[in-house]
């Protein structure tokens, strides 16, 4: 399979849900690794984040991660850098993303990691972790999201963007619980 041919086809690959992996933590730290060596005055945290974040919980196999920058401007200039590193991106996509940018890395036409650049310390940042260590710190809380990611997946297995999206409500209902530990509003 070509690049070009594994790029399409994790483009459009299927919203399916896989088992808890414990080498997901491993996957995450190697590129974390890679990312702060290769950027290191650009980059501050560098956390993993989504369902693949969560011991335990059943999750598209894709590793999330989310880096810290000071500005969407900062962002925007590790585009072209990210790029050569192996990442890929949609710059129509990104232009409507007014709180991060987005980029993707794929292998054998399966997305395998996304890297949301995210200005460290404001709302999307807390918003991402709090809504992380909620379902870390909640069994029941992870296992109702994995009942829900389960119905949605079913209802939208060929829209990642529907299946994300019908998502929303239960983040912002588990955000607004989590107000006096995270200062979200």
């Amino acid at each position: 399979m070509t690049d070009a041919e594994s790029l399409e086809r994790a483009i459009h690959e299927r919203v399916m849900l896989v088992p808890y992996d414990p080498a997901w933590p491993a996957r995450f730290a190697t590129e974390r690794t890679r990312l702060l060596s290769r950027f290191p005055e650009s980059l501050h945290e560098v956390e993993h984040i989504g369902s693949t974040a969560v011991p335990g919980l059943p999750a598209k196999p894709i590793i999330d991660i989310m880096a810290g920058v000071d500005s969407l401007a900062v962002a925007d200039g590790l585009i072209a850098p990210l790029l050569e590193s192996g990442y890929v991106t949609s710059a129509t996509f990104n232009a409507a993303l007014t709180d991060r940018r987005w980029l993707m890395r794929h292998a054998d036409g399966r997305r395998t990691h996304h890297l949301h650049l995210v200005v460290q310390g404001e709302r999307l940042w807390r918003e991402r972790l709090a809504f992380r260590d909620a379902l870390r710190a909640s069994p029941a809380l992870a296992g109702r999201y994995a009942l829900l990611k389960a119905e949605l997946a079913a209802r939208h297995p060929d829209d990642r963007e529907a299946y994300t999206r019908a998502k929303g409500e239960f983040i912002q209902a588990v955000l607004r619980s989590a107000v006096p530990i995270t200062g979200y509003r």
